[in-house]
C-alpha cells in the first residue's frame, strides 16, 4: 500500500465492516465476540442484521471505532479465518 493510499483514512474513525454468513442461531453473537477481542469497545448496538432475501444467509454490518490500520487488518484475519463466516467486506 502507497503512502498516498494510507493516509486516505485517519485514525480514529468509525469503519462498517459486512459480514455475510448463513442463518445460524451463533452467528449474531460469535461475530459480535470476535471483533469485540480486537475493538473492546463494540457494542451490541453497533451491530446491524439483515436477512437475505430466501432467508438463508444474513449479513451484519458490524461498526467498529477503529484505531489503526493494523487493528482492521486483525479483525478482517479473524473474522475471515471464522468457520461461520462466508466472506467479510
Amino acid at each position: 500500500m502507497s503512502e498516498q493510499q494510507k493516509e486516505l483514512m485517519e485514525f480514529p474513525c468509525r469503519f462498517p465492516i459486512k459480514v455475510m454468513g448463513e442463518r445460524h442461531p451463533d452467528f449474531h453473537p460469535t461475530i459480535f465476540e470476535v471483533v469485540r477481542l480486537h475493538a473492546p469497545d463494540l457494542d451490541i448496538t453497533d451491530i446491524v442484521a439483515r436477512d437475505s432475501s430466501s432467508g438463508r444467509y444474513v449479513s451484519l454490518t458490524v461498526t467498529v471505532t477503529a484505531m489503526s490500520r493494523e487493528q482492521l487488518d486483525d479483525i478482517y484475519r479473524a473474522l475471515s479465518s471464522h468457520t461461520l463466516v462466508k466472506f467479510a467486506l
